[in-house]
This record gives C-alpha cells, structure tokens and sequence, in this order.
C-alpha cells in the first residue's frame, strides 16, 4: 500500500491484517514505486496525491516496466476526469474516499484474486472448503479453527493447487516485507497446517505434500 498519510495507512494495514492480508507499506511514491518493481505482490492499493511521485507516475511507471500486478487507486477526488485518468494511466479499479472498509476489502479480494483467474468466494479442494468471505475453513463438513498466518499459508496454496511454491514465495505472499522470518518458519507453519487438515482426519488422503529440494504443493491427485 503507498499512502503518504500515515494514520491512515496505519489503520487500512490494520484491518487487512485483519482479513489475513500480509501488508507492506510506502509512504511516498519513489519508495512505492521501488517496492512495488522489485517484491512480488498480489495487489497494490495506491493513492494518487503522494510526495516525490504522484499515483498516476506511479502506476505509468510500474506498467512500462511491465509489471501487472493489480492496481487499486485511491483518491480523495471524485470527478470523473481523474477516475479516466487513473483507468487510463493502467490501475484496474479506482475508490474515492472517503469510502467504506467494506467496500475497499471487496475490491482488494476481488482485484487480488484475478491473477488466478478465479473470483470464488470458495475455493475447494478434494473435501476442504475455505470461504474467503468469512474467512471460515472446513474439511468434510468440520469446521477448522486456524490462525491468520495458517490461513494466509492455506488460501495461497489452494489458490496454487496442484503447483509446487518454494520457501521464497511463500514468505513474499504470507509474511510482511519487514517481518523477521527464521530459515524454518515455513517449515514450522506448513506443519501445523498438515496437523490441523491432514493428520487430524486420518481417514482422509493427506492433501499437503513436500516436494524436497523445491517447496511444497496442495493437491488432491
């Protein structure tokens, strides 16, 4: 997210840390410009009146360098003259504030998911059900009770079903920026998750595998 007010950039962190985002943050638009050309993200909330580079140079910039990442714009102008203008400079959708929480969540799950080609709101696999909605996981009818880290760990993976996703990436997908995470942090997590939707349904084929010297997949086959 580049915002160069801080509260409240703070406080949009907050509550997408909330729905189990991993959220870096830039507070002028060089730093959001270097951030968002050099780590590989899901999404980018970008405000358009920033100091050092405005949302519109950004977004221009980020595009010529051919990264496609999403693009929410922010601004707290509202005349369609701007909206066109952002459409045009390559953001994928535009919220004027003062908006609702509800509504940028919506649009960042919905921006966030079209990589994948997918807009679900349940995402399945074999007999494991997640609404992305609720943030609600169940496996054969069984409600699963996980952390927002072993949800984010969870939803990236099956949003990847049947592909194998190194350490690297998971940390860039799951884990802030500036977060400090030891060498088997990854490893730690990825078994509580098998603990909670493999090993407690031992009737159940596993659905987590190791792929050793590579990383790890989620798949039914």
């Amino acid at each position: 997210m580049v915002e160069d007010e801080q509260k409240i950039a703070r406080a949009i962190k907050k509550g997408l840390e909330q729905q189990s985002f991993a959220v870096d943050i830039a507070f002028d638009g060089q730093d959001g410009f270097d951030l968002a050309s050099t780590e590989e993200y899901d999404l980018i909330i970008l405000d358009l009146m920033l100091p050092k580079m405005d949302g519109l140079a950004v977004c221009k910039n980020l595009r010529q360098e051919k990264v496609q990442t999403p693009i929410l714009m922010l601004t707290a102008k509202s005349q369609v003259d701007n909206k066109v203008e952002g459409l045009n400079a390559g953001a994928d959708d535009y919220l004027a504030k003062p908006f609702a929480f509800s509504e940028l969540i919506a649009r960042a799950k919905a921006l966030s998911r079209r990589p994948q080609n997918t807009l679900d709101t349940i995402l399945k696999i074999d007999d494991l059900k997640i609404n992305t909605n609720t943030l609600n996981v169940q496996r054969a009818g069984k409600s699963i009770k996980l952390s927002k880290t072993e949800y984010s760990l969870l939803e990236y993976l099956v949003r990847n079903k049947d592909n194998v996703i190194s350490k690297d990436q998971i940390i860039n997908h799951v884990w802030d920026y500036d977060a400090d995470i030891l060498p088997n942090t990854v490893e730690v997590y990825i078994g509580y998750l098998r603990n909670k939707i493999d090993k407690d349904f031992k009737n159940k084929k596993p659905l987590i595998k190791t792929v050793r010297g590579f990383g790890y997949k989620i798949t039914d086959k």
